[in-house]
Protein backbone atom coordinates (compact mmCIF):
# COMPACT_ATOMS: atom_id res chain seq x y z
CA UNK A 1 0.00 0.00 0.00
CA UNK A 2 1.53 3.34 -1.08
CA UNK A 3 1.55 6.62 0.75
CA UNK A 4 -1.37 8.93 0.22
CA UNK A 5 -0.25 11.98 -1.73
CA UNK A 6 -1.19 15.46 -0.58
CA UNK A 7 -3.25 17.40 -3.10
CA UNK A 8 -2.73 21.13 -3.16
CA UNK A 9 -3.96 23.96 -5.28
CA UNK A 10 -1.19 25.29 -7.53
CA UNK A 11 -0.93 28.57 -5.58
CA UNK A 12 -0.45 26.62 -2.33
CA UNK A 13 2.12 24.35 -3.93
CA UNK A 14 4.02 27.48 -5.02
CA UNK A 15 3.98 28.74 -1.41
CA UNK A 16 5.60 25.51 -0.22
CA UNK A 17 8.13 25.68 -3.03
CA UNK A 18 8.99 29.24 -2.01
CA UNK A 19 9.53 28.17 1.61
CA UNK A 20 11.79 25.37 0.42
CA UNK A 21 13.74 27.74 -1.82
CA UNK A 22 14.14 30.19 1.07
CA UNK A 23 15.57 27.39 3.22
CA UNK A 24 17.94 26.34 0.45
CA UNK A 25 19.17 29.92 0.00
CA UNK A 26 19.65 30.28 3.77
CA UNK A 27 21.75 27.10 3.76
CA UNK A 28 23.85 28.35 0.84
CA UNK A 29 24.38 31.77 2.46
CA UNK A 30 25.81 29.93 5.46
CA UNK A 31 28.05 27.94 3.13
CA UNK A 32 26.71 24.64 4.44
CA UNK A 33 26.42 21.60 2.22
CA UNK A 34 23.21 19.62 2.01
CA UNK A 35 25.04 16.71 3.61
CA UNK A 36 26.12 18.85 6.60
CA UNK A 37 22.63 20.21 7.23
CA UNK A 38 20.99 16.81 6.83
CA UNK A 39 23.44 15.20 9.23
CA UNK A 40 23.07 17.94 11.85
CA UNK A 41 19.28 17.87 11.52
CA UNK A 42 19.20 14.08 11.86
CA UNK A 43 17.49 13.57 8.51
CA UNK A 44 18.57 12.01 5.23
CA UNK A 45 19.80 14.06 2.28
CA UNK A 46 16.75 12.97 0.32
CA UNK A 47 14.48 14.33 3.07
CA UNK A 48 16.40 17.61 3.02
CA UNK A 49 15.93 17.71 -0.76
CA UNK A 50 12.18 17.27 -0.24
CA UNK A 51 12.19 20.11 2.32
CA UNK A 52 14.06 22.38 -0.09
CA UNK A 53 11.75 21.49 -2.98
CA UNK A 54 8.65 22.23 -0.91
CA UNK A 55 7.34 18.67 -1.04
CA UNK A 56 3.96 18.70 0.76
CA UNK A 57 4.54 15.22 2.20
CA UNK A 58 7.48 16.48 4.27
CA UNK A 59 6.86 16.28 8.01
CA UNK A 60 6.65 19.63 9.77
CA UNK A 61 9.14 18.38 12.36
CA UNK A 62 11.76 17.95 9.62
CA UNK A 63 11.25 21.53 8.51
CA UNK A 64 11.68 22.68 12.12
CA UNK A 65 14.90 20.64 12.40
CA UNK A 66 16.32 22.38 9.33
CA UNK A 67 15.25 25.79 10.68
CA UNK A 68 17.05 25.03 13.96
CA UNK A 69 20.27 24.08 12.17
CA UNK A 70 20.11 27.32 10.20
CA UNK A 71 19.38 29.35 13.34
CA UNK A 72 15.97 30.35 12.02
CA UNK A 73 13.72 28.41 14.42
CA UNK A 74 12.10 31.59 15.77
CA UNK A 75 10.74 32.27 12.27
CA UNK A 76 8.18 29.57 13.04
CA UNK A 77 6.55 31.96 15.50
CA UNK A 78 5.50 34.15 12.58
CA UNK A 79 3.19 31.44 11.24
CA UNK A 80 -0.42 32.52 11.74
CA UNK A 81 0.69 35.40 13.99
CA UNK A 82 -1.26 37.85 11.85
CA UNK A 83 -4.82 36.56 11.71
CA UNK A 84 -7.09 39.38 10.51
CA UNK A 85 -9.96 37.05 9.56
CA UNK A 86 -9.82 35.21 12.88
CA UNK A 87 -9.77 38.49 14.79
CA UNK A 88 -12.79 39.78 12.85
CA UNK A 89 -14.66 36.56 13.59
CA UNK A 90 -13.70 36.80 17.23
CA UNK A 91 -14.85 40.42 17.41
CA UNK A 92 -18.13 39.52 15.71
CA UNK A 93 -18.65 36.76 18.27
CA UNK A 94 -18.27 39.18 21.15
CA UNK A 95 -21.70 40.66 20.42
CA UNK A 96 -23.36 37.34 21.28
CA UNK A 97 -25.05 37.36 24.72
CA UNK A 98 -23.03 35.65 27.41
CA UNK A 99 -24.03 32.35 28.89
CA UNK A 100 -25.12 32.21 32.48
CA UNK A 101 -22.57 31.15 35.04
CA UNK A 102 -22.95 27.56 36.26
CA UNK A 103 -24.95 27.04 39.42
CA UNK A 104 -22.98 26.77 42.60
CA UNK A 105 -23.06 23.53 44.43
CA UNK A 106 -23.07 23.93 48.18
CA UNK A 107 -20.98 21.63 50.30
CA UNK A 108 -22.55 20.33 53.53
Amino acid sequence: MGRKSTLLLPKHARLLEEVGENLRLARLRRKLSAEQVAERAGISRSTLQKVEKGDPSTAFGNILQVLMILGLEKDILHLAAQDPLGRKLQDAGLAVPRRRAPKRTSSP
